[in-house]
């Protein structure tokens, strides 16, 4: 059996930012494991610009800002097996994968790496009536099939749901040739980001509606119509408001979920809002050695914060792998109020946390002109006027660790509205 220091799983944005890190830290003995024939994960089919303004202070499609993260890999010499699948993660650290040219293979790790990334949600999750023809699709794949295959999904488009994805592939294709009917939300409020709303749907005429749900699809081999109502507050549809369009595709962009099959069966805590690991502020799991970065911990907006907490993670690896990171003995739970959902870390430790701790966390409804307040057990520490505040926008503050006394119990990060 092989023994590496650091194995990371996952060579999409968030491990190739860990390796990268990991090596400059001290690490030499790393090996990232990817299950595609190619490293880079979803950035190689995202094809549009807008990343890499925060890492980079510059615009990059997202193969470029990938490409510039598989350099230092290279450069770094950090090994890599593409088109493995790992299988297990057993208690003790022992990775066991498989690929085509050498079987199925075990490796020990003295600290891992999670970076599996998010899948998208599947139509049969949705509960739609109806058939089930040839033409429906999650926004992702008909991502795939247009940017990477030059295939065309269909030419009259009906897009359920608002998440970036589904907002991006409005405007692919209407480029391709396609008529994009219109886009229909659940919820009150877009899943997305607002430049996506204003440059993909808005700057070529495509109405988002909100508060709209499918309803019916007709069509046996092939989708022929798609009918959509309004929802009432309890989202359920409302009779008299149908609007039948005909059309040949529906395209899904109706949530993503966190990669955790793997982690689930290691026996790594799980939290039920964000369906990813519970953390620390080392991102370390509660299983000692195993850190979690990217879109396997939470749902993220941008690329440019997955790299930088898959950098933090690198780091914190490899200060576990070469002098121990010191065991929690004041773990701080950081609690939620007001409309925020959750918050990462879920916990501090003020002997282990940053000098200024970056906690980041999202809303569950919209806020407008309202306040993040932070307070360390009953006293506030921040109280930041926030214009608007969404649940398709990751939030962050800073917590400083002067703040935290060994007598300090808990730390709350709430809205409040103005």
């Amino acid at each position: 059996m092989e023994n590496k220091q650091l194995v990371i799983i996952g060579g999409g944005p968030a491990g190739l930012a860990a390796a990268v890190a990991a090596k400059k830290a001290g690490l030499d003995d790393i090996l990232i494991l990817e299950r595609d024939t190619q490293l880079g994960g979803i950035l190689n089919q995202c094809i549009h610009n807008g990343f890499g303004l925060h890492t980079f202070k510059e615009e990059l499609t997202g193969p470029e800002y990938a490409q510039r993260f598989i350099d230092q890999v290279l450069d770094l010499e950090i090994p890599y097996e593409l088109n493995s699948m790992v299988l297990d993660i057993s208690k003790d650290k022992t990775i066991r994968y498989v690929n085509k040219d050498e079987g199925v293979k075990d490796v020990k790790a003295d600290a891992i790496i999670l970076a599996m990334g998010c899948r998208e949600r599947p139509a049969g999750a949705l509960s739609i009536p109806g058939y089930r023809p040839a033409g429906i699709y999650s926004a992702g794949t008909a991502q795939k099939l247009v940017n990477i295959d030059g295939l065309m999904p269909g030419k009259e488009v009906v897009i359920l749901g608002s998440g970036d994805i589904g907002l991006i592939m409005a405007r692919r294709m209407t480029f391709e040739g396609a008529h994009v009917h219109t886009v229909a939300e659940l919820m009150p409020y877009s899943g997305g980001l607002k430049r996506n709303i204003v440059q993909c749907l808005q700057d070529f005429d495509i109405p988002l509606q909100l508060s709209h749900t499918v309803t019916n699809i007709k069509g046996k081999e092939r989708v022929e119509s798609i009918t959509i109502a309004e929802v009432d507050e309890n989202r359920k549809p409302i009779p008299g408001t149908e609007v039948e369009y005909p059309c040949d595709t529906l395209l899904l962009s109706c949530g993503l979920i966190p990669e955790n099959e793997l982690s689930q069966q290691a026996g790594v805590e799980l939290s039920h809002i964000t369906n990813g690991p519970v953390v620390n502020e080392s991102l370390e799991t509660n299983i000692e050695g195993v850190f979690a970065c990217g879109n396997v911990l939470h749902v993220h907006d941008l690329v440019d914060f997955v790299s930088q907490e898959a950098a933090k993670a690198g780091e914190k690896a490899a200060q576990y792998v070469l002098e121990g990171i010191p065991k929690s003995t004041h773990e701080i739970p950081v609690k939620t109020g007001g409309l925020v959902r959750y918050t990462v870390p879920f916990t501090v430790d003020p002997e282990r946390m940053d000098e200024n701790q970056v906690v980041r966390f999202r809303v569950g409804n919209v806020l407008k002109g309202g306040y993040v307040n932070v307070y360390v057990d009953d006293e506030r520490k921040i109280h930041r006027k926030k214009m608007i505040m969404a649940p398709g926008e990751m939030e962050n503050i800073i917590l400083k660790k002067e703040w935290i006394t060994p007598d300090t119990r808990t730390i709350r990060v709430e809205t409040e509205e103005a």
